[in-house]
């Protein structure tokens, strides 16, 4: 009876964070397009040119699976330990990057305030206490590590390729025509470093309590 109270709670926070994902996902899109600066094509290419839109489209598509299947290493990908893992590094360096360095850069006002802090505080709240009460823990491994870091470095290449192209850049700290290669090739750096730091975390804690766990059990 336990399990399944345990597993229908699971789902209903599943639920909630896949809704309010996809809401703020919409609400920032349709925000973008009400206020663009270019036409209508390039407006929806820098929409999903931002690392918090396309990593909180994976946070929702990763809720909205939590919902309805059960977290199974030999599940479907987004269900697995190892990915909810990653997609929390991911989701808590959106938050840690726009509240320590981002948010004071400009002041938000109504709907956008409202969609900025679902995106950069509320998301990554309810994704990492979600990986703290409900992801199973036994299966992370030290080597799962290094395969997280391929979707940040890919995005990090593409936006500097495409910023070289068409002259303009997610983020004030990718910025090569304010700052340089030297100086974003530097930022780069310091961000991959954050994103290790998170996941050597997640996975020590991960050992941790299964390592107590154990220990309870023998």
């Amino acid at each position: 009876m336990r399990n399944v109270i345990t597993e229908n709670n699971k789902r209903l926070y599943s639920a909630i964070g896949a809704v309010l994902g996809w809401f703020a996902i919409i609400l920032q899109c349709y925000l973008m397009l009400h206020n663009r600066t270019a036409a209508i094509p390039e407006t929806l290419i820098r929409f999903f040119g931002f690392f918090t839109i396309l990593t909180n489209i994976l946070v929702a598509v990763c809720f909205a699976i939590l919902a309805v299947k059960p977290i199974d290493k030999r599940g479907p990908f987004f269900a697995r330990p190892s990915t909810v893992t990653a997609l929390t590094v991911f989701i808590a360096v959106v938050g840690i990057v726009y509240n320590v360095i981002l948010r004071f850069l400009w002041s938000p006002q109504g709907l956008q305030f409202i969609v900025d802090e679902l995106l950069h505080s509320v998301m990554p709240v309810l994704f990492i206490v979600y990986w703290f009460i409900f992801v199973p823990k036994q299966s992370l491994k030290w080597k799962n590590i290094l395969p997280w870091l391929i979707y940040p470095t890919v995005y990090c290449i593409y936006s500097l390729v495409r910023g070289a192209m068409v002259n303009w850049y997610p983020y004030p700290f990718l910025d090569v025509n304010i700052l340089g290669y030297n100086k974003v090739l530097f930022n780069i750096v310091g961000m991959m470093i954050l994103f290790v730091i998170i996941a050597l975390l997640l996975v020590g804690i991960a050992k941790q309590i299964t390592n107590r766990s154990a220990g309870k059990i023998l």
